[in-house]
């Protein structure tokens, strides 16, 4: 029975942090989107 909450536990945590690696890869990924932007917005592209 402990075991069992261990893995409850374990698989919670884990589960939270595939959810914020995924968000930080996103805001990674818009940022690095955003200088190309900007110069496409200067360029008139």
């Amino acid at each position: 029975r402990i075991s069992d909450v261990d893995v409850a536990t374990e698989m919670t945590e884990f589960v939270r942090n595939q959810i914020l690696t995924q968000a930080a890869v996103a805001m990674l990924s818009q940022a690095n989107a955003l200088p190309q932007l900007a110069l496409q917005l200067i360029g008139g592209r």
